[in-house]
């Protein structure tokens, strides 16, 4: 979804369970967000299983994608890609489609998770993390908001201390939202509408900003901001007054997804790796340390109830996570979005 800043709370050893195989004289290359994984889980992983894999990091969505539609996916094994990305990536065949005989520990996964709207049945992807987008707000400064207007049209008290995301769908998502949209709205009007109603807002806004509102919420720089519930819980972290809220008009269902790429040549390493990651014990340190949610039954299972008080966010259950739409892709209209953020942005 997005680089993430690791928070070490505590490292959860790993179980993986593996079988051994030949490894390749050439690395299996997997891609992913910065602190997404446990610092030691390729180490782990190539020790369990003779292989050399080795981890590259993308800073986006885009940048990642942008690389392997021009490779068209060669020099990649496993991506962590944002479910709309992955869905792209299937649309254009270069998702390899899953051997679910080869992916044991797909049955620790909730069964909502084999259900979302994006690859049902699992078919080209594994969801990694999944969670809500809503309003993050500091409870001593300002009242709870209820609405994603109490952002996109502020009172006075609140102009230039709120912030909102700058990644294309999420922008425009709250935007699609406050307006009683699908988070996927491809109509043109109503994309028009939107834009204008989200130029009105840039006007009140203290900044975009994608990866340091928590922290301007700590010092009280921000007051309200647009986040991804697990960042929301990185200001919980250093300043308890700092709650979150899904607004009354909804939220997106935003999943990180595992992707094996078709032109993949260390296939069985990559199989073997997704799996590691759908251990119980070693997708806990994702809750534990990311701070988002997994779709892993087994591993939410075993999370301390003193890190769920902590988060109320993530004791949200599968069922009423999926009862927000999942950010789709788009097809064609994609070129839409991308225009109507740059004119959002250019806006004075």
């Amino acid at each position: 979804m997005v680089g993430i800043s690791c928070r070490a709370v505590a490292i959860a050893g790993m179980a993986l369970g593996l079988t051994a195989f030949a490894a390749s004289a050439d690395p299996l290359v997997i891609s992913n967000w910065d602190g997404y994984l446990a610092p030691d889980a390729i180490k782990q992983f190539n020790e369990a299983t003779g292989n050399s894999a080795e981890l590259v990091l993308h800073a986006t969505n885009e940048e990642i994608m942008g690389k392997l539609i021009a490779a068209k996916g060669k020099g990649y094994d496993v991506v962590f890609v944002s479910s709309p990305f992955a869905e792209v990536l299937h649309n254009l065949g270069l998702a390899e489609e899953l051997d679910h005989s080869k992916l044991p520990n797909l049955k620790n996964l909730y069964p909502e998770a084999t259900t979302l709207a994006h690859d049902k049945g699992n078919t080209f992807s594994v969801p990694y993390t999944w969670g809500t987008t809503g309003l993050c707000y500091r409870s001593d400064l300002t009242p709870a908001p209820t609405s994603w207007n109490d952002l996109l049209k502020p009172t006075d008290a609140l102009k230039g201390k709120t912030t909102m995301l700058a990644t294309d769908r999420w922008l425009l998502a709250a935007g699609f939202l406050s307006e009683g949209y699908s988070v996927n709205e491809t109509d043109k009007a109503k994309l028009q509408q939107t834009r204008d109603l989200l130029i009105a807002a840039k006007k009140t806004l203290l900044a975009y900003d994608d990866t340091t509102f928590y922290s301007k919420l700590v010092s009280g720089e921000a007051q309200l901001v647009q986040a991804w519930d697990g960042w929301c819980n990185y200001g919980i972290t250093e300043n308890p007054q700092i709650k979150y809220v899904i607004p009354k008009e909804g939220s997106d269902l935003w999943v990180d997804t595992m992707v094996i790429l078709k032109a993949s040549e260390h296939k069985d390493a990559a199989y073997a790796f997704i799996n590691s990651m759908l251990d119980g014990k070693t997708h806990r340190w994702a809750a534990e340390n990311i701070l988002y949610k997994v779709p892993n039954k087994a591993a939410m299972e075993g999370l301390d109830p003193a890190l769920l008080q902590k988060y109320p966010n993530m004791t949200m259950t599968s069922a009423e996570l999926l009862k927000h739409e999942q950010l789709r892709d788009v097809g064609a209209a994609q070129r839409d979005y991308s225009r109507t953020v740059s004119e959002i942005m250019a806006a004075n």
